[in-house]
C-alpha cells in the first residue's frame, strides 16, 4: 500500500493481495484519522459482502471468488472503543456486467485499488444500538 496526504485528504493505492478494510484501518491508525469519508474503485478476486436484515438483526453473507471490477466503495471511518471503525459499502461487477454488493466485510485486491479519504476535523464515536442491532454514529 502506498498513500499520500494532501492537507485534509489522503489518497491511497492498494496493490495485489492487499485487503481493503485492513488497509483503511492501518491508514486511519497511522494518520490519526478520527472521522473521514471514503470513496474508491479497483479490482478484486476475493469479495465478501453482506446484507443486513433489521427485523432478524442478522447479516446475510455473500462470498465471491472470481474476477470483479469494484465500481464503487463508499463509506466512513469513525471510532469505536478508541479504535478506527471502517464502515464501507461496495458494489462490484462480474464479467457479464451484473453487479453484486452490500456491506463490505473483505476485499482482496487483484490488480489495484484507488482510495480517497476526505478527513473531517472532529471525532465521531459509535455505540451499539439495541433497537437496530447496529453500531451507530453518536452525534
Amino acid at each position: 500500500m502506498k498513500y499520500k496526504r494532501f492537507g485534509e485528504d489522503i489518497v491511497a493505492r492498494l496493490e495485489v493481495g492487499e485487503e481493503v478494510i485492513a488497509s483503511l484501518s492501518d491508514i486511519a491508525e497511522r494518520e490519526g484519522v478520527t472521522f473521514a469519508e471514503v470513496s474508491g474503485i479497483g479490482a478484486a478476486d476475493e469479495f465478501d459482502v453482506s446484507v443486513y436484515d433489521v427485523k432478524a438483526k442478522v447479516y446475510f453473507d455473500n462470498t465471491f471468488r472470481e474476477p470483479l471490477e469494484i465500481t464503487s466503495l463508499s463509506g466512513t471511518v469513525t471510532e469505536m472503543n478508541g479504535a478506527p471503525y471502517v464502515h464501507i459499502h461496495a458494489a462490484a461487477c462480474r464479467r457479464d456486467g451484473t453487479a453484486v454488493g452490500g456491506h463490505l466485510k473483505r476485499a482482496v485486491i487483484s490488480a489495484t485499488c484507488e482510495l480517497v479519504l476526505h478527513t473531517v476535523y472532529g471525532r465521531v464515536p459509535r455505540f451499539y444500538d439495541e433497537r437496530t442491532g447496529l453500531n451507530l454514529m453518536e452525534l
